[in-house]
């Protein structure tokens, strides 16, 4: 009996080491391949590359990270408090570093800090250390999951650091210093999770996470206040002091928002107008396959684990004859918290129920108040360690494997940010078939050397430009002044002025059309017949080859140049003048690019 027990104890630890060195290799992999090849690398563009990348860059061209009062080279000048804080840990990588070693080595702290908060948190939950050791062969494959989970990456530190600010919060609760389970005994101890707090924000981001993270721990004092019969002051001032870092850390963003009084699309963004029972579908979808930018990849395992954990948790419960131990279930409760953030995600897009919190806050008008969805990407993988963590104390090794598998999955399937994923593929595509995808990698987006020797072809003096086939974050990152561009705030003056200049298109694309007004955060010239025309795609067919657009109203806002990718079957008659075109292959660039020049511009 001794030596089966002792047997099942090695095989035990075996299987929690194998855990650790499957997720020590699935960590080594990506830096191997990311090092080796950096900016032949496969980002997403889709509101990455096309968007945060090129205005990181343009500011560091421009001298403006630190800079007040100045504008900035795009959409005819726009107010450089409207872009990123100089203060947040993702953006100052770019302030200090090439842009292609920033966004590789944010992507590797995303991970870090993923990994080691969840697992910090899980050390505090457990309460003992050798209750978490007991559990470690679970807590590290699912932190690792948790950690590699494929978001939005600019925000990928807000999104993994949400236990490390869970965690000081809990330490404040309790008083406890930073130690476990020890009151400190020393003033600047005691000071420390304060500290850590005010500093917090520098990892997040308050648009994303900042915000709700104040709404629940409002909630919290609540919580705490009916549960304890006594006010949790703790809770109220760490709510207060949180405040603070974020007011410190984004003071650009408050005073865009509180100070500024000009009026920005975010008040004529239109959130869909969808009736009460599709907005309870949306809701219900949300909680299967979770949205754009926090596809955390739950549904393909997670998700069947947590269904299977809460049957087995009730039932037990209820078979026990302790319906009360129902509602103090952690699954229950983690469960509960998502689908109440779901059916959040849901209503705001029903108009009655987003009109309530519009009117609650006025300030806050446009403010995604959707986006409580974003922590489900933690709340998943912390309920999968719960119910494994659970199944570990029967059959350990099980619990063990499914761990690893969840964090092999989300490593593998190919989700919207799964940046190694994609970079994988398509290398492996390029080797096997000989022959490149319709993707293009980082340094191929860009095109860095082409743009610099267009540049220097038509000796360009920084006059006012627009691109046609391309992403206009192309110019702004090559340091083209654009006209057109990609933000989610700006003066709703400039966009009605747009609206002028793409008139004529949307006659012919109503869909665009739609797009634009609804929406209006994309500007660029629009095909005139409904086709996507800035695609990062390799390879450009058209099937319009006209350029539909109000050239007197381009004029009007000082257009020199149009940089675009196909030759316009209508130059002529819209007055362009023809100024060369480049190929790219000598570059190592896909593109073609065609510069005209408006007729008179000069």
């Amino acid at each position: 009996m001794t030596k089966n027990l002792k047997k099942s104890g090695k095989a035990h630890d075996l299987t929690g080491r194998l855990g650790y060195i499957a997720v020590a290799l699935m960590f080594a992999l990506q830096v191997l391949v990311f090092l080796i090849l950096r900016d032949s690398s496969y980002p997403q563009v889709h509101d990455n590359l096309d968007l945060f990348v090129p205005h990181y860059r343009m500011m560091k061209l421009n001298g403006a990270w630190f800079a007040h009062g100045v504008k900035l080279p795009v959409m005819h000048g726009l107010n450089r408090d409207l872009f990123g804080s100089e203060f947040l840990l993702y953006n100052v990588l770019y302030i200090f570093l090439p842009d292609i070693a920033a966004y590789l080595l944010g992507y590797f702290i995303k991970i870090a800090v993923g990994f080691l908060s969840f697992l910090l948190l899980a050390r505090d939950m457990c309460g003992s250390r050798q209750a978490y050791l007991q559990r470690r062969a679970v807590l590290v494959p699912v932190a690792a999951a948790y950690a590699m989970i494929p978001v939005f990456p600019t925000y990928g530190i807000a999104f993994t650091s949400v236990p490390l600010v869970i965690w000081i919060i809990r330490r404040i609760y309790y008083g406890e210093g930073l130690a476990f389970g020890r009151t400190p005994d020393r003033k600047w101890k005691k000071a420390l999770p304060w500290v850590c707090l005010f500093l917090y924000p520098c990892l997040s981001y308050f648009s994303y996470h900042g915000f709700f993270i104040l709404c629940y721990m409002c909630v919290a004092v609540i919580i705490l206040w009916i549960r304890d019969k006594k006010f949790p002051a703790r809770v109220f001032f760490a709510i207060v002091v949180l405040s603070l870092g974020y007011i410190a850390f984004e003071y650009r963003l408050f005073a865009a928002m509180l100070l500024d009084n000009t009026v920005t699309i975010r008040t004529t963004m239109e959130h869909g107008e969808i009736s009460f029972a599709e907005a309870l579908k949306t809701g219900a979808l949300e909680f299967v396959n979770a949205s754009f930018h926090s596809e955390d990849s739950h549904t393909y395992l997670v998700l069947p684990i947590a269904a299977l954990g809460f049957l087995a948790a009730n039932i037990k419960h209820i078979s026990e004859k302790r319906p009360k131990d129902i509602i103090k279930d952690p699954v229950n409760l983690i469960l509960l918290w998502i689908a109440l953030n779901c059916l959040n995600f849901g209503l705001y897009q029903y108009a009655p129920y987003r009109h309530i919190l519009e009117t609650l806050v006025p300030q806050l008008t446009g403010f995604e108040f959707a986006r409580t969805a974003y922590f489900n990407t933690f709340l998943w993988y912390a309920l999968a360690a719960v119910i494994l963590c659970r199944l570990a104390k029967s059959k350990k090794a099980a619990a063990v494997i499914i761990a690893v598998a969840a964090a092999a999955v989300v490593m593998l399937v190919p989700q919207v940010y799964n940046d190694f994923y994609y970079t994988v593929y398509n290398h492996a595509y390029r080797i096997i078939k000989h022959k490149e995808t319709s993707t293009v990698n980082y340094r191929e987006f860009y095109s860095r050397e082409l743009f610099d020797r267009v540049k220097d072809d038509i000796d360009y003096d920084g006059s006012w430009s627009v691109a046609y086939g391309l992403h206009p974050g192309i110019l702004n990152y090559n340091g083209i002044a654009s006209l057109d561009g990609y933000l989610g705030m700006y003066p709703q003056e400039y966009k009605d002025k747009w609206l002028e200049v793409e008139k004529p298109a949307f006659e012919g694309s109503p869909s665009l059309g739609q797009y634009f007004e609804d929406w209006g955060a994309r500007v660029c010239l629009y095909s005139g017949s409904d086709e996507n025309t800035y695609a990062p795609m390799r390879y450009t067919e058209y099937e319009d080859m006209r350029l539909v657009a109000d050239m007197a109203a381009l004029k009007e806002l000082d257009c020199r140049y149009i940089f675009s990718r196909t030759e316009f079957s209508n130059a002529d008659e819209l007055g362009l003048v023809k100024l060369g075109d480049w190929n790219g292959a000598q570059n190592g660039s896909p593109y073609e690019i065609i510069v005209y020049e408006l007729d008179g511009s000069n």
